[in-house]
C-alpha cells in the first residue's frame, strides 16, 4: 500500500495539463469545486497517483459537466455544490474508511450520460465479469443496445477524447433537435427516460419522434438492468449507485 504522500507528491502531476485540455475544449465543460478531504480519501482508496488523469480529477475536481451536462464525469464534489453531481466515491460505494482489501468489483464507474449510458474502467478480470476489453480499458454500457462495448483506450485517452468534440459523432443517433434545453433543465442526479425505449425499432429509426421525461438516474439505471435480465437473461452488473 502506498501512503497518501506517495500518491500526491509526484513529478509531473497531470492536473495542469488536464486543466489546459479542459479550457481548450470546443464543447462546454464545467469544472465543479472539489472537497479536498474527500479527494484525498478517495485517492488513497484508489491507490492511484496524481500523475494520472484519474487521480487528478479525484483530487482537484468535484466533477465535470460535459457538453451542457449531457455527460457527468465523477470527482470529489464539495458539500452543497451546485447541480447535485454525486461523487466517484459515492457512485462506486467506497468504504467509509480506508480498506486495503476493497476493490471496485468488475470496474470503476467514472461517468454517466443523461440517457443512462455508463462509462467504466475495467478491473483486473473483465472477462470473468462478462465485460469486453482488457484490464484497465474503458468500456461503455450502451442504453440503446443494453450491452457493454469496449472503447479500446485507457482512462486518460478517453477523458481527452470526451472533451475533443467527439461526442457529437458518438451520440449522433441519440440526439434530437432541442436536446440541449432538455438536458440543461435536469439536476445532475436525473436522467431522461425515453419512450419508445432507445433499443426499440421506433427510437432507432427516429429518436426525435420519442417522448422524454426526467427521472432519477437510479431509476433509469435500474430499468436498464432489469431489461437486460428480462430480454437476455444476462445481468450487466453494477452500473453505479446514485
Amino acid at each position: 500500500m502506498r501512503e497518501l504522500s506517495q500518491l500526491i507528491e509526484v513529478e509531473e502531476p497531470a492536473w495542469p495539463e488536464l486543466r489546459e485540455t479542459l479550457d481548450a475544449s470546443p464543447v462546454s465543460v464545467e469544472v465543479l469545486p472539489p472537497d479536498g478531504d474527500l479527494g484525498r480519501a478517495s485517492l488513497l482508496q484508489l491507490q492511484v497517483t496524481v500523475r494520472s488523469y484519474l487521480g487528478a480529477v479525484v483530487l482537484h475536481c468535484g466533477g465535470l459537466l460535459v457538453d451542457d451536462g449531457w455527460l457527468r464525469v465523477f470527482g470529489s464534489p464539495a458539500s452543497g455544490a451546485a447541480h447535485g453531481v454525486p461523487s466517484l466515491a459515492g457512485v462506486n460505494q467506497f468504504p467509509g474508511t480506508f480498506n486495503s482489501s476493497w476493490r471496485p468489483g468488475p470496474g470503476l464507474v467514472v461517468a454517466h450520460d443523461v440517457l443512462g449510458g455508463v462509462f467504466a474502467l475495467n478491473g483486473a478480470a473483465p472477462t470473468s465479469a462478462g465485460r469486453p476489453g482488457g484490464s484497465g480499458e474503458m468500456v461503455y454500457f450502451a442504453p440503446d443496445s443494453l450491452r457493454w462495448e469496449s472503447l479500446g483506450v485507457g482512462h486518460s485517452t478517453w477523458l481527452a477524447w470526451l472533451v475533443s468534440g467527439a461526442l457529437d459523432e458518438f451520440y449522433a443517433d441519440l440526439r434530437w433537435p432541442g436536446w440541449k434545453e432538455e438536458v440543461r433543465a435536469l439536476n445532475s442526479d436525473q436522467g431522461l427516460s425515453v419512450f419508445p425505449p432507445l433499443w426499440s425499432a421506433e427510437a432507432r429509426q427516429d429518436i426525435s419522434a420519442t417522448s422524454r421525461r426526467a427521472v432519477p438516474m437510479r431509476e433509469l439505471l435500474g430499468v436498464a438492468r432489469d431489461s437486460c435480465r428480462q430480454f437476455d437473461g444476462v445481468d450487466p452488473g453494477f452500473l453505479g449507485a446514485v
